[in-house]
Order: structure tokens, then sequence, then C-alpha cells
């Protein structure tokens, strides 16, 4: 036998064989950069405030609007959320419809109470 690995006068190996590493070591495992932190959402508040002030709800909603839509600008700069434009939506959407209250007030005041057909 010889001591090399190559056959011996019976025609087998002295050694066994080297099989290849299981996984190549081309193919080892990467370690993988940590996963980002989650992104905070859309504020709430933002939202409800845009919805209020698309509905109006006898103009409740235009002053639900204004205060949901500022309280959202206040916790989107502080907790660095999204929704910073749906709030602003709300907001005007909000003045606009307090405007409309303004004007529908000075309308019925203005009209001097004397009512169609009396």
């Amino acid at each position: 036998m010889t001591t090399d690995g190559s056959p011996g006068a019976t025609g087998t190996p002295t050694s066994p064989p080297a099989y290849p590493q299981y996984p190549p070591p081309e193919y080892a495992p990467v370690p993988y950069p940590p996963a980002p932190p989650a992104l905070p959402g859309t504020n709430g508040f933002a939202i409800a405030s845009l919805v209020l002030g698309i509905v109006w709800i006898w103009w409740i909603g235009s002053v639900l609007a204004l205060v949901f839509g500022y309280k959202a600008r206040k916790q989107i700069r502080e907790q660095g959320q999204s929704g910073d434009g749906m709030a602003i939506a709300g907001i005007v959407l909000g003045w606009i419809g307090v405007a409309f209250l303004v004007m529908s007030i000075g309308l019925i005041a203005t009209s001097g109470g004397s009512g169609v057909g009396y």
C-alpha cells in the first residue's frame, strides 16, 4: 500500500476519497444585514380630518376636521408619522365648511325675518 492515496497492489486506494464539502465554501451562508426599522403608519387623526372635511355633517364635521387636522399635524411632527398632506387637506376643507356656516348665518340674519308668503 502506498501512503499518497494512489492505488496499491490490489487496485484500491489506501485512504478514503475526498468528498466535497456541502455546501461548497463559495456558497456558504452569508449573514443578512438587519432589517430596517418599521416605519410608523399614517396618522389616524389625519384620515379622520380629511373624511370629516369632505362629509361636513351639518357643519359639525367641519369643526371636527379642524380639530383633528391640527392635532394630527402635531402628532405627525412629534412621532414622524405620515399623513401630513391629508391633515392639511382636512384643515382646508374644514375652514371652507366654517366659511359656509358663517355665510349661511349671515344670510339668515340679513334676510329680515320676513318669511315667504307671510
